[in-house]
């Protein structure tokens, strides 16, 4: 698959068959195994069909060359670690951690996105990936999902945005990522789907997965969820590295937007 690496935040335009070498996707799994919490969500977006349910599109949905970057595959929403230990022995429920993440250590910032933080800065080469892998660092979504999601589970920037880049890479090279390119522009049925993660991850792990749609009838899908083990991650994508999500909001039929 390719990838083109927008005009974002400085970086230039240059294209890409795989971000990270086969090499530096395994430690970047390596680096994000964790004991002191259960699991992460990977949240993915789908851009195309995001875009198309914002009433007031930011940046990303705008900007041609960030759109069109986005249309081959899934892109980084987040990566979502669950309570880390010390904040369940402290008392803090699991509602509250989803609503308010690592804000429950520091009062959340006013403003937007650009307000929760200074911008995060990487060497030129993971720059340029995360730049390619999330388009949302135009209305500086990397900056919100670390303050809420990594500042306080002890994972450090760049192996939070490293795992999250090798993470997306992955599913996007795998028989769903095939399958989601081939029905860009199509109405596909939920089953399908699912049947086409199982075939990715293994017969019986749809329960892994969580679908999110929006628009009219929440017709098109805008993200998936994927849970994974925290003590596994280096076994992504395999079965055993995988954990169950909610179930999701699509209905029996979903569309795949696509730019094009």
């Amino acid at each position: 698959m390719v990838l083109m690496v927008g005009l974002l935040l400085g970086s230039p335009l240059v294209s890409a068959q795989q971000l990270l070498s086969d090499r530096e996707q395994q430690q970047a799994l390596d680096d994000l195994e964790r004991k002191h919490f259960d699991s992460y969500t990977l949240a993915l977006t789908w851009h195309p069909g995001f875009c198309a349910t914002r009433r007031q599109p930011p940046r990303e949905c705008r900007d041609p060359v960030l759109m069109a970057a986005a249309d081959d595959g899934f892109v980084i929403h987040g990566l979502w670690p669950s309570r880390p230990d010390r904040l369940i022995d402290e008392g803090l429920d699991i509602d509250t951690w989803h609503r308010e993440g690592c804000f429950v250590e520091h009062r959340r910032p006013r403003g937007g996105f650009c307000e929760m933080g200074p911008p995060i800065e990487f060497d030129t080469e993971l720059e340029n990936a995360l730049n390619a892998s999330m388009p949302g660092r135009a209305s500086c979504l990397d900056r919100y999902e670390y303050a809420k999601h990594g500042a306080c589970t002890g994972v450090n920037e760049e192996d939070f945005f490293e795992g999250a880049i090798a993470l997306a890479e992955i599913v996007n090279a795998s028989a769903l990522g095939d399958f989601m390119l081939a029905h860009r522009g199509e109405e596909v049925s939920r089953n399908a789907l699912i049947t086409a993660f199982e075939d990715a991850f293994g017969d019986g792990t749809g329960s892994a997965l969580s679908l999110q749609c929006g628009g009219p009838s929440d017709r098109f899908l805008t993200e998936i969820r994927i849970g994974i083990d925290a003590e596994r991650v280096d076994d992504f994508p395999s079965a055993s590295s995988l954990v169950d999500q909610p179930h999701g909001r699509c209905p029996r039929y979903i569309e795949i937007r696509s730019f094009r």
